[in-house]
């Protein structure tokens, strides 16, 4: 079933009590830190819900902040100053410089920061659902758009042997770690079959994205055995409750962070200028600014240096042909 659309009066309604919240948050914060004596420190935010963050300090602690409405939208993954107010609890009064972020179109069409801080795109595709090259390629488009690193992880590559004649699974085998792009093979199934994601997931902060069906919860819980343990922890905070629905931060015990929520794996891409868009096709960046005529649609323009790139096979027709879709959809 499609999601029901919002009216203009429901889209101003849900604008005015979000304000409104930010408003008595930003109050209630303003007022605390009339109180506070201590210091302030570093942090890490783990989760928000609403104007309430969850904030790690640099032994692990949790504490339950609000923060100033001025610093900006604070996600999680955001590295922040904070002011303890009480006990476990505390105001932000400023966010730190971003290396990344990650962002969603909302209700108006506005892009909305979703995670901050991201090192690691692991984009996984299954042999079942059959992968989508075309979707593949938004999430690749995404990664360098926002300037991380792409995994493709092929995940239950014990049913390889059963889409052995998929054409579609043939080509992205083939074509992607050929241009630039790393791709493992994991399985559940297979003893250790999960170590080479484990491996790439160690000392980075990742986020797991891809079609629904291709395994990802199941991806999160088994590099996640203490998911409930971290939980509980958050729960101290009032958050715990929200972990299901909020993006949420979690400490890999092998190294490294995960960032993880239904929002987050559902992530699709926003609206890009053509240039950007096009300089998220790796593998034709040494040939963008050099057709013809600068405005080129790379569809039948004489002189077009990416469709004599494609004729000389230096370029995959399929990526033309899904980046001139991307650009025409946009």
């Amino acid at each position: 079933m499609s999601r029901r659309r919002l009216t203009d009066r429901q889209k101003a309604r849900i604008q005015r009590i979000q304000r409104l919240r930010r408003e008595n948050g930003a109050r209630r914060a303003d007022a605390l830190l009339e109180q506070a004596a201590d210091a302030p420190r570093p942090g890490l935010v783990v989760t928000r819900h609403g104007n309430h963050l969850a904030v790690e300090d640099e032994s692990g602690a949790l504490f339950h902040c609000l923060f100033r409405q001025n610093i900006g939208h604070v996600v999680c993954g955001d590295s922040v100053i904070w002011q303890p107010t009480g006990k476990h609890e505390g105001v932000v009064t400023a966010l730190q410089a971003r290396r990344s972020l990650l962002t969603r179109p909302d209700f108006n069409g506005h892009e909305k920061p979703l995670a901050a801080n991201i090192d690691q795109l692991v984009v996984v595709i299954a042999p079942r659902p059959r992968p989508l090259a075309y979707l593949l390629d938004q999430y690749l488009v995404a990664a360098e758009t926002i300037g991380v690193r792409a995994l493709i992880a092929l995940n239950k590559s014990d049913l390889l042997e059963e889409a052995e004649s998929d054409a579609e699974l043939a080509y992205i085998r083939d074509l992607y770690p050929a241009i630039g792009y790393p791709l493992i093979e994991i399985s559940a199934k297979r003893n250790d079959g999960l170590q080479p994601l484990f491996d790439r997931l160690k000392d980075q902060t990742s986020i797991l994205v891809g079609q629904s069906g291709v395994g990802k919860s199941s991806l999160v819980n088994a590099a996640l055995p203490d998911r409930e343990v971290q939980t509980d922890r958050l729960a101290s905070t009032g958050h715990g409750r929200h972990t299901t629905s909020s993006t949420t931060l979690y400490h890999l015990p092998f190294g490294g962070r995960l960032i993880d929520s239904p929002g987050v794996r559902s992530f699709r891409l926003g609206r890009l200028e053509r240039a950007t868009l096009e300089r998220g096709f790796i593998e034709m960046g040494d040939y963008l600014g050099a057709c013809r005529f600068s405005d080129c649609t790379h569809t039948h323009e004489p002189g077009c240096a990416l469709r004599k790139a494609v004729a000389e096979g230096r370029i995959h027709p399929r990526r033309l042909e899904n980046l001139i879709h991307m650009a025409e959809s946009r």
